[in-house]
């Protein structure tokens, strides 16, 4: 796009756009119409964590790799079966998807934060949770993409463990709070300064 902040600018078609994509020219920028697909069409991609150690891309085998232009990618877990769903915000080929996840199940943690001395939902806090020797580490930062937002919940993949043998919470006012033998498969909030662990009933929601 050449001179973008000329209105009178004309700028001719380098090629003959192929109309079976969809293509399209304008020779200014100001007059595309929001009706039309920006789309480059250039597909999405999906790519899955090997030990921290390597990325392999599964786009096709998901279904994902949809040329929809896609502008933001949510993880939620919308079936509540411990899994989380991506939702996908795209211009074209549909405005929104929803990719179910169908990996084995395996078990879980999720943890909502209720803050006192901290914000209310523990923005910035930091939580550690210990599983067999072994750490993982999440922040509640909630994911802000292209009008879209994660939900203020921390999600820990537990694989075969049954339970977190200890969750560490740092919250953002300096206090530190530790629980130990925290049971899988289950939705729990923690709040800021009260030693006692809630659950999440079915149908409650928490931390949006």
């Amino acid at each position: 796009m050449s001179q973008p902040f000329d209105r009178s600018c004309k700028i001719p078609e380098p090629g003959k756009p192929n109309e079976d994509l969809g293509e399209f020219w304008e020779e200014s920028p100001w007059t595309i119409s929001s009706s039309k697909n920006l789309s480059a069409y250039e597909r999405n991609r999906v790519y899955m964590n090997h030990k921290g150690n390597n990325f392999f891309d599964i786009s096709y085998i998901t279904g994902a790799d949809s040329d929809g232009d896609g502008r933001c990618a949510v993880a939620a877990d919308l079936n509540n079966d411990g899994l989380n769903e991506i939702i996908v915000r795209q211009v074209g080929g549909g405005p929104l998807h929803i990719y179910e996840n169908r990996f084995p199940l395996k078990n879980w943690l999720k943890v909502s934060l209720r803050g006192i001395e901290s914000n209310s939902f523990g923005i910035g806090a930091r939580l550690t949770a210990l599983v067999n020797d072994e750490k993982l580490v999440r922040e509640m930062y909630p994911v802000n993409s292209y009008r879209s937002q994660s939900p203020n919940i921390v999600h820990f993949g537990l694989n075969d463990s049954d339970q977190v043998d200890i969750l560490e919470i740092k919250w953002p006012s300096g206090r530190i709070q530790r629980f130990e033998s925290v049971q899988a498969n289950r939705h729990i909030i923690v709040e800021e300064n009260y030693e006692k662990i809630s659950l999440v009933q079915s149908g409650q929601i928490s931390g949006l």
